[in-house]
């Protein structure tokens, strides 16, 4: 069993990198940090600049600290709050099935990280310091964790929102 989670682990958090390096600089035909500014503005997420910047260093950072399995509650925890948010920003009005745009794979990824948080396996950075499982409550860190930064950065987005249209993080 931990050759395969360890497979699968690498491979989710390797696929979270490159997810993050296509918002971050442009990588495997991304939008880069201006198009995804662009696509943070469009959805109401503010300073657009900042939203850009935190998803798509998390989902770098996080599936990078996934990958090797190192402080994986946590890393894990923001990568689910960057897909609660992309369900609630996104895909929620869509449906559930990723055809129609839904939440399908959002869905599966949120599990999947749920289920490393819990246990990240012997092949971890994780379980070299002596943390091969977190139990519930790593998974709890995570989901839980996820859902209140989901929350609490559309929250403050919310009080962000630019005047007449003028985005406040591209002036400084």
């Amino acid at each position: 069993m931990s050759i395969t989670k360890t497979l699968l682990r690498v491979t989710v958090g390797g696929l979270f990198v490159g997810h993050g390096l296509q918002k971050l600089t442009g990588s495997f035909q991304g939008p880069g940090l201006e198009g995804t500014e662009q696509m943070m503005g469009a959805l109401d997420l503010h300073p657009a600049r900042r939203q850009a910047l935190a998803a798509a260093w998390t989902e770098t950072a996080g599936g990078a600290a996934l990958a090797l399995g190192a402080a994986t509650p946590v890393a894990a925890a923001g990568l689910v709050a960057t897909m609660v948010t992309a369900v609630r920003k996104v895909h929620a009005a869509k449906g559930l099935w990723n055809t129609e745009g839904g939440f399908e794979y959002n869905a599966v990824l949120v599990a999947a990280l749920a289920t490393f948080a819990e246990s990240p396996g012997r092949a971890s950075l994780d379980a070299a310091v002596g943390r091969s499982r977190w139990g519930v409550g790593g998974a709890a860190v995570a989901l839980l964790g996820g859902v209140a930064a989901s929350y609490a950065i559309t929250t403050l987005s919310r009080r962000a929102a630019p005047l007449a249209g003028h985005d406040t993080a591209t002036d400084e």
